[in-house]
Order: structure tokens, then C-alpha cells, then sequence
């Protein structure tokens, strides 16, 4: 998938998404949206919830995961909140998308009501 970035001194300009990334993106967001309570706010009022064009999900009305774009506009990437120290190392790389599944389960987590933390442990 190749797209175009802005680029400040020529005009222009395209960036390569690796598939890999894309696939990888994809699996992520699909595990988000499985989990219990999750929406992913799309058009209309919704807009003004998605930074940037931002691809975001909620839980309770809460982003816990924002997903950037996948358009290839911009790098892909995902922003969660990580509560364990050691978890902040591994973001350092490029990090499997399993570990970024469990990532989201813990950022979900973090936000969502009572209620719904325990329905993912039935699963």
C-alpha cells in the first residue's frame, strides 16, 4: 500500500506502508472492537471524538486505544495506556500484534466500568 505524506521540502511525496504493519493493525482493532462494551465512534457528531482523523476506540464513552490512520497518510501506529512499567520497553520495538492485543485488554481495563472488566475473563 503506498500513499501520500507531506513533505516539507519537496511538495510531496509517497511513504510505503508495509503489509506486515497493515495486517497488523487490522488484527488489533478487530480485538478491540471484540472486547465487551468497545465502539469505535464513526461520522456525523462522532468526528470530533477522532483526533486528528484518528481511528479510536471507546469504552464507556472513554478512548483507550487510538489506532492512528491506516489511509498510509501517516506512519501506523497504536497508543494505549500501560499501567506496567516494564510493558513501556517493549514499546521501544516493534512489538508483536499479540502483545499489542494484551496491551489493549489492559487499557480497556484501566477504563471500563466495573461491569464489563469481568465479562473478557468469561471469555
Amino acid at each position: 500500500m503506498k500513499s501520500a505524506e507531506p513533505d516539507d521540502e519537496a511538495g510531496g511525496g509517497t511513504v510505503a506502508v508495509p503489509r506486515n504493519a497493515l495486517k497488523k493493525w487490522v488484527k488489533v482493532r478487530e480485538f478491540a472492537l471484540g472486547l465487551p462494551g468497545v465502539a469505535e465512534p464513526r461520522g456525523g457528531a462522532a468526528h470530533r471524538y477522532r483526533p486528528w482523523g484518528a481511528t479510536v476506540t471507546k469504552v464507556d464513552k472513554k478512548v483507550f486505544v487510538i489506532l492512528g490512520v491506516s489511509d498510509g497518510s501517516h506512519p501506523i501506529g497504536v497508543t494505549v495506556k500501560l499501567s506496567d512499567a516494564e510493558a513501556h520497553a517493549h514499546a521501544l520495538t516493534a512489538p508483536a500484534a499479540d502483545l499489542l492485543c494484551d496491551w489493549v485488554e489492559e487499557s480497556c481495563r484501566t477504563l471500563a466500568p466495573k461491569r464489563l472488566i469481568a465479562e473478557p475473563d468469561a471469555r
